[in-house]
């Protein structure tokens, strides 16, 4: 995702582009507002043609997917109205100058008014519609509130109604979600939408992580990899706090990884050959082997370097005391060569 929301957002988006070789995406929106604030001072007067141009420049450059915020329209602020808005508030910055857009101007948004034309862009480019989750959850206390709900409904129909256009479509959700609401999620997603891919943003399980927020994220992302998600969100140990560095980057990367890879061993018994190898190469200490198996050997094999035991051949913790060395005495007779 190039999210970039400053400075000369064509050159950026095209240098990515030029030095990426993975399928990027964006937010439309982002560059939409901040070039009508440059213009006019004022987001609500953003125009509609603008935007619409926008999105087709941008997808010239060669944009393999979108997320775009179709899916907020008049009656979702009623429904902000009606209960009272949000313990979390608003959590999506395309999605958030949207509905100012739609308040101050009393006008629907024309991204879900021209719905048509919008499957007709990404059609044309080839490129994928993802359904952008502008009202997504920004605290747990407001997973599944009326507002989320009406959004998640409109995007599952747009999703449908996109197919049938031929473009092709994902749904975005859902924010902050606790861990026994994640698999219900999905499972609306899925029903509502006709099975579409869903794009998860997180979820995060809990508020008062900040600091390390990647790991409650992984903690939601592998329940969401278990129970049928199709794309994740990696999130930084920065998100809440500030804009991540390289090393929070890696950090947030890494951890999602680790939560998808653990997700799908549930989800696809069949990928377990991997931890098999390992766990044979751990018990029996042959560390050269078990970095071939391993997500980040780089990193395991720094940290035993750092602090090797003196016998190569016992665990790192016990020393002497070593329950794997053994259990591989006691049983050394009994054990069968499953390398």
């Amino acid at each position: 995702m190039e999210l970039s929301a400053d400075g000369d957002l064509d050159l950026i988006r095209r240098t990515i582009l030029d030095n990426c070789t993975l399928p990027v995406g964006n937010v439309p929106l982002y560059q939409a507002f901040k070039e009508t604030i440059r213009k006019y001072k004022n987001p609500a007067r953003l125009d509609p043609e603008f935007l619409f141009d926008l999105i087709e420049k941008q997808l010239e450059d060669g944009l393999s997917f979108m997320a775009i915020h179709c899916g907020i329209n008049l009656y979702t602020i009623e429904r902000l109205r009606a209960q009272g808005f949000r313990y979390g508030g608003l959590a999506s910055k395309g999605g958030t100058y949207m509905v100012a857009w739609m308040d101050e101007n009393s006008r629907e948004n024309p991204l879900y008014a021209q719905f048509d034309r919008v499957c007709s862009l990404m059609k044309k480019y080839d490129a994928v519609l993802s359904l952008g989750n502008g009202i997504r959850a920004g605290a747990i206390h407001d997973s599944h509130d009326r507002a989320q709900m009406a959004e998640m409904v409109i995007n599952c129909e747009l999703a449908e109604i996109g197919r049938a256009m031929g473009c092709q479509t994902m749904v975005e959700g859902p924010g902050h979600v606790p861990l026994d609401e994640i698999e219900g999620n999905i499972m609306l997603e899925k029903k509502m939408s006709g099975n579409a891919p869903y794009y998860v943003l997180g979820p995060i399980p809990c508020d008062t992580g900040a600091g390390y927020d990647h790991i409650s994220a992984a903690i939601g992302a592998a329940n969401s990899a278990r129970h049928g998600a199709d794309l994740v969100c990696y999130i930084t140990p920065a998100e809440h706090l500030a804009l991540p560095t390289v090393d929070d980057v890696r950090e947030g990367v890494r951890a999602t990884r680790l939560a998808v890879h653990i997700g799908d061993l549930a989800k696809y018994p069949d990928r377990r050959q991997q931890e098999k190898s390992a766990a044979l190469a751990r018990r029996d200490m042959r560390w050269d082997d078990l970095e071939k198996h391993l997500l980040f050997a780089d990193k395991a094999r720094e940290i035993r370097n750092k602090r090797a035991p003196a016998e190569q051949k016992t665990c790192t913790m016990c020393g002497d005391f070593c329950a794997m060395k053994k259990g591989m005495e006691i049983f050394e007779t009994d054990i069968i060569n499953k390398r």
